[in-house]
């Protein structure tokens, strides 16, 4: 859902909607006000020269509300923001997108810290899977897992490279045992099959390629098993 402020139309003459608060010479929102929009949206806080700006509290019809920080109308510093499904984000804004730090808990009780930017999932980020346990820490690019990272389940670990949110290239399962098994994870192609209009069709799946297994060894992320730093091919780690 779209979680930017929905009184776009609402003019420095309050022309439109309700407006109780102070102003400035000028006849400007400025200061501390409460605006009752058109559309039943609501926004208590601070105004300067006709603008959102500052702290306040703006609460949407539709159950959704954001409180925190503005600047000139957007949300701006730091702020909470409550979905209608349940979710919840909090952290760093910057022009009304989720950018900086912040911490996303989804509907299903999923969490995930780190980086954002536009919006996106991108820096340095945990994912934690409320259901399983499991979590993933490492690289994230607009959103999906890229580069290095760690998936740890609850009695083993994946560690190696990531593209397009799945594992690709060199690796390693790190069992609590005390062992661990190298390997490689290629894109393989299932038995082509005939499509709805006639035409031949596959897809392409993740196969697991394991070379051995040793005692724990240290990591180094972005490099494989035998020290060379490894790089997926361009049109496997680039996002649709």
């Amino acid at each position: 859902m779209s979680d930017i402020g929905s009184d776009d139309f609402d003019d420095e003459q309050n022309k439109l909607g309700e407006y109780e608060g102070d102003r400035n010479e000028a006849g400007e929102r400025h200061g501390d006000g409460k605006a009752v929009l058109p559309n039943g949206d609501v926004y208590q806080g601070q105004y300067k020269s006709g603008q959102r700006h500052g702290e306040g509290t703006y609460r949407f019809k539709n159950g959704a509300r954001y409180v925190g920080g503005y600047y000139q109308n957007m949300k701006h510093g730091e702020g909470t923001f409550y979905y209608p499904d349940g979710s919840k984000y909090e952290g760093s804004w910057v022009e009304d997108l989720r950018h900086g730090h912040g911490i996303y808990t989804y509907p299903n009780k999923d969490t995930y810290d780190g980086e954002w930017m536009h919006h996106m999932r991108h820096g340095q980020g945990v994912y934690h899977h409320h259901e399983t346990g499991s979590k993933y820490t490492g690289s994230w690019v607009n959103g999906k897992m890229e580069s290095s990272g760690e998936y740890i389940h609850s009695n083993h670990r994946y560690k190696g490279n990531f593209a397009n949110s799945s594992p690709w290239g060199p690796g390693r399962y790190v069992f609590d045992i005390g062992c661990e098994q190298h390997g490689e994870y290629h894109q393989t192609e299932q038995d082509r099959a005939e499509g709805a209009f006639g035409e031949l069709a596959s897809t392409a799946v993740l196969t697991w390629v394991p070379k051995c297994i040793t005692s724990l060894t240290p990591w180094t992320p972005d490099r494989d098993s035998a020290g060379e730093k490894y790089t997926p091919p361009a049109e496997e780690s680039t996002e649709s």
